[in-house]
């Protein structure tokens, strides 16, 4: 395929890499030019200086991926591609966005005759190594007409066409809705392994790799705690501080609205609010995790 791709940031710069060396053509565009020039020179994308530059350079029916962070600035780039693209063409939102707005997206979109679809993406800093998971939203032509690329970008089975406009951040939302508790589940149980009699002669990064050898809690957040703490066994660079991206909070949000009790999602949320007010053990496993699966910023510890 040849596709526009807007916004080269932690996850998109490595997608369109991943895109390219499987043989698709990418037109590149990123709000600093100095990334679509790397990705150029190293890679072979095309450069585009603007979105009207990008556009351009692709063959009608077009299709745009845009992958910058959800809200205003989303909704910017797609509000500015939707005057330049024309009847026929394609939006593709791959930011972890909120399912309803894919919905309103939708609507507008389709007023002008170009189609829209959402697209939640899991795989953080490692989908160029490991492939993306990704779960979509939107007409089922549409994504037979995306399919090779999307096929491209992801693990072995790795993608699902989830139903209609905005199911796919749906399942995302929920997805990461999980992702926050079990994370926390981890950060608690490592905290009561510190804090007990034996804390001072457990081996934390062993205990993470023994666990993983055929337990029922190995997951691949394990072999990044694992390797977290191989890094820094107390955690001691890493504050506990722990952000949140806005996932968390509308799964809860859906599980109120739906009268669905979602205990443990709702109480990692919640933890996350708390560890912005103190340095525990197990908020450091959680900034640590973000950090070692989504290349999120942490806020340095203190040494101690």
């Amino acid at each position: 395929m040849k596709i526009g791709f807007a916004g080269l940031g932690r996850m998109g710069l490595n997608m369109c890499r991943r895109a390219l060396h499987g043989g698709h053509e990418v037109v590149a565009w990123n709000r600093s030019f100095d990334k679509t020039k790397t990705l150029a020179d190293e890679a072979g994308a095309k450069p585009a200086q603007t979105l009207s530059e990008m556009v351009a350079s692709l063959a009608a029916p077009r299709t745009v991926w845009v992958m910058l962070p959800a809200g205003q600035t989303t909704d910017a780039v797609i509000t500015e591609l939707s005057k330049l693209l024309d009847r026929g063409d394609l939006i593709i939102d791959g930011s972890n966005g909120y399912y309803k707005e894919d919905i309103r997206r939708f609507a507008e979109l389709e007023k002008k005759g170009i189609a829209y679809m959402d697209a939640g993406v899991s795989g953080g800093i490692w989908g160029l190594e490991r492939g993306y998971c990704i779960m979509t939203g939107g007409r089922e032509d549409d994504f037979a007409r995306v399919e090779p690329f999307i096929k491209t970008l992801c693990a072995d089975k790795g993608y699902l066409h989830c139903g209609p406009h905005g199911s796919g951040h749906f399942v995302k939302m929920v997805h990461n809705g999980i992702e926050y508790a079990m994370m926390e589940a981890y950060g608690e149980g490592f905290e009561i392994l510190k804090a007990s009699q034996f804390g001072k002669e457990l081996d934390m990064p062993a205990i993470a790799a023994l666990w993983n050898q055929g337990s029922v809690v190995r997951s691949w957040l394990l072999e990044l705690l694992e390797s977290a703490l191989k890094k820094d066994p107390g955690l001691k660079t890493v504050e506990g501080y722990v952000d949140d991206s806005g996932e968390g909070r509308w799964t809860v949000e859906q599980a109120v609205e739906t009268g669905v009790p979602a205990h443990a999602i709702t109480a990692a949320l919640f933890k996350r609010f708390s560890s912005r007010e103190h340095n525990a053990f197990s908020d450091r496993i959680l900034a640590a995790l973000r950090r070692e699966f989504g290349g999120h910023a942490i806020k340095p510890g203190d040494g101690k």
